[in-house]
């Protein structure tokens, strides 16, 4: 959410900031909304001083005997209550207007965010790892011999339809074991702490997290009003909301593994092929809760936390900082991290590491008390993935594929295999 006071005194700053988005214009809608706001309530003010007027005068005249001054002043006071009625009706309507208008525009891009129109503006900032050459054609995770008999997408479609699949055997363990991992590694190494959240949050935790009402569509919603999480961002980030924390407390640093829900509206025809892109998946978020002096640190030092995971299992990536035209609607920067998939020949995103600054701090009013005893300020809000379970265990069973069709694991996995780091050809690991 933007701060209107902001955008009312240094309007060119705010449109210029939009302009490296692609939007122009918006201080002008945005301050006519407001004026006209801002003209009813002071409108208002007048018609309620000169009720309060009235009102004191009514018995004076009644006093002296004044039947007419009386019975003028009494209808005064009934028109001026009326007035103020609808005055303060549509000032709220304008509120309400001024409010919907703010939390449909995205985020100001940070100052350091490279500009650029879409993902192929993006840059490179880091790669790491060799990119592993194979003697024989690699294949896509959902093709390799040992991975037919545990991954059924025919049987995904009969119980929910289109992106959705059953993991069974040696890939659901292996499935399950990324995902302790990742835990185990944020929370003993990285020093996050474990929280297990609800996946079904109320319209305010949505809003809050910028998700509503922009992606509505992209989200499922029960018949009684809960929504499915698309992240773990979401009730993390939220469980600061309506907060004065002290300075002290700051930063405070979670990590979750969840189910997720997207329905994906955006996305009609892409990634159809293998468990790529689902509706339901899981992932280990990682989410900040910051001092904003400490924010662009804290994203710094959560995207390390991320690419170590990759660096730990021994898969190549490469980090990219995303450019003005692809940062999503939240952030005002963001780091992609992007995994080798031999099966397709290229680096496909992995993880997002992303600062709100005071974005979402706004919208649900999460604060904290300076060390100084000044007036409380907003948080500054992060997250990002650490990562998307799925789609490292894609990257983990086309990086590790064999001739034969088996598929090597990397040893870091071993402790949650029973020390078995091979999935043979018939779904069984040895």
């Amino acid at each position: 959410m933007h701060d209107i006071k902001a955008i009312r005194d240094t309007p060119d700053a705010f449109d210029a900031a939009m302009a490296r988005r692609g939007l122009s214009g918006l201080s002008s809608q945005i301050l006519d909304i407001d004026s006209a706001r801002r003209a009813l309530i002071a409108e208002a003010e007048e018609a309620k001083a000169t009720q309060n007027k009235a009102s004191k005068e009514v018995g004076a005249a009644k006093a002296r005997g004044d039947e007419d001054e009386f019975q003028r002043l009494r209808a005064l006071v009934s028109e001026s209550k009326a007035n103020i009625a609808r005055l303060n009706d549509e000032a709220k309507a304008k509120d309400a207007e001024l409010t919907d208008v703010l939390a449909r525009i995205p985020n100001v891009p940070a100052d350091n965010a490279p500009d650029g129109k879409d993902e192929d503006e993006n840059v490179e900032v880091k790669t790491w790892g060799d990119v592993p050459s194979f003697d024989f054609d690699a294949k896509e995770h959902f093709e390799i011999e040992a991975v037919k008999a545990s991954m059924d997408f025919e049987t995904g479609a009969k119980l929910s339809g289109t992106r959705f699949v059953v993991l069974k055997g040696g890939v659901a363990r292996i499935h399950r074991a990324l995902a302790q991992f990742m835990i185990d590694t944020h929370v003993d190494e990285n020093g996050l702490t474990e929280v297990n959240t609800p996946v079904l949050v109320r319209d305010e935790a949505m809003y809050g997290t910028d998700k509503l009402p922009k992606f509505g569509e992209d989200s499922y919603q029960t018949t009684n009003g809960w929504w499915l999480i698309p992240t773990s961002e979401v009730p993390l980030t939220y469980s600061v909301a309506g907060d004065v924390l002290d300075a002290s407390a700051l930063p405070i640093r979670m990590t979750a593994h969840s189910l997720c829900f997207r329905s994906e509206a955006g996305s009609a025809g892409r990634d159809t092929s293998g468990m790529l892109r689902q509706h339901q998946f899981e992932k280990v978020e990682m989410v900040s809760i910051t001092h904003p002096d400490a924010s662009d640190a804290e994203q710094a030092r959560m995207l390390g936390c991320a690419e170590g995971i990759l660096e730990k299992l021994g898969v190549a990536y490469r980090t990219v900082d995303l450019c003005t035209g692809d940062i999503g609607f939240g952030a005002k920067r963001t780091f992609d991290i992007e995994a080798w998939l031999p099966g397709q020949n290229a680096y496909r995103e992995i993880s997002s590491v992303s600062t709100t600054g005071d974005f979402q701090a706004r919208r649900m009013n999460a604060r904290f008390k300076p060390a100084d005893g000044g007036k409380p300020e907003f948080v500054h809000t992060l997250n990002g993935s650490g990562l998307a379970v799925g789609r490292t265990l894609i990257a983990v069973l086309e990086n590790g594929q064999q001739a034969d069709g088996s598929v090597t694991l990397p040893a870091v996995l071993a402790p949650y295999l029973g020390g078995k780091l091979t999935l043979g050809v018939d779904g069984k690991l040895s």
